[in-house]
């Protein structure tokens, strides 16, 4: 399989971030939740709603 150059890249800023933050998945996930508002996209939420009752 050929490497992708894009891939490698997002590979290697991900690994850096996750060293960062001591490979902390709670960390990880925490510095993603505060990042989110600063990229000016939409982020969908895909949390289950109570079904109504009938």
């Amino acid at each position: 399989m050929t490497k992708d150059a894009i891939v490698e890249q997002v590979r290697e800023v991900r690994e850096a971030r996750a060293a960062k933050l001591n490979f902390d998945l709670r960390a990880i996930l925490a510095d993603a939740r505060r990042r989110q508002p600063e990229s000016g996209r939409c982020v969908v939420s895909f949390i289950a709603k109570s079904r109504k009752a009938g």
